[in-house]
């Protein structure tokens, strides 16, 4: 009790300190918006399997791109914390690394989730109809895919010293990972060596899943359980490897 204790306290804050930029906030809205209306509308005319448009097909997408950026960029707050001294006021503190890893996870996951929700409204726009089982799917599988991705911001973060060095390293990673997952194009129709390398990307399976919940049961590449069960390795694995490294950068 005395570690859930804890882990909340880490969560909060990570909550407050999202609901008190309200830039964040408002850029959540805006920038899937361009990505719907504005590059949607220039593909219109782009035929996809099973959707009604294209605009639909990348909906499911753009929620995992939105999921991407808030989740990774959660990892700089282990910077400004290392900064502002109160990083070393926690690692000295009676709480284990793993309790850190976690209740920062759980925290910008729930940033991610929260910006992640703000786009399910907007889905009548682009002629999706989400079906009350639809969003109940959607709600845990971001969740999921939040705390992988902000494990895997927190490692980058623990590893470096700088902003500038994180900005870098993070569009290195990000770009990557998003223009590999399948967000904008089917992956079945990519070349071979552009879906073998998105097999090793785990976005490629978040935005797999979320486009047969959305979609309520369409194709996937892989059954959905396969690609649930690979989120939630990829999520373990992410938290173990961050709390080694909090560990050993005491």
């Amino acid at each position: 009790m005395s570690e859930l204790r804890k882990i909340y306290g880490l969560w909060r804050r990570e909550v407050i300190r999202f609901w008190r930029e309200k830039t964040r906030i408002v850029s959540s809205i805006i920038t899937p918006l361009l990505w719907l209306l504005i590059f949607g509308s220039g593909m219109r005319t782009v035929a996809m399997p099973g959707v009604e448009s294209y605009q639909s097909f990348i909906f499911p997408g753009v929620i995992g791109m939105t999921l991407l950026f808030t989740s990774v960029w959660s990892g700089v707050s282990v910077i400004w914390d290392r900064e502002f001294g109160f990083l070393k006021e926690i690692l000295v503190a009676p709480v284990s690394r793993a309790s850190i890893v976690v209740g920062k996870a759980l925290g910008g996951g729930t940033s991610a989730l929260l910006q992640g929700l703000i786009l399910l409204p907007l889905s009548p726009l682009v002629g999706i109809h989400l079906a009350p089982t639809s969003f109940l799917l959607l709600v845990p599988l971001m969740i999921l895919i939040s705390v992988g991705l902000v494990s895997l911001g927190l490692l980058i973060a623990s590893l470096i010293d700088s902003m500038e060095a994180f900005n870098l390293i993070m569009s290195l990673v990000v770009m990557p990972m998003f223009f590999l997952s399948g967000a904008l194009f089917p992956l079945t129709s990519s070349p071979g060596w552009l879906r073998a390398l998105s097999y090793i990307n785990p976005l490629a399976y978040g935005v797999d899943v979320l486009r047969w919940a959305t979609f309520s049961g369409a194709n996937s590449i892989l059954p959905p359980y396969i690609e649930i069960l690979v989120l939630v390795g990829f999520a373990v694995v992410m938290v173990l490897i961050c709390s080694y490294t909090f560990n050993i950068k005491k």
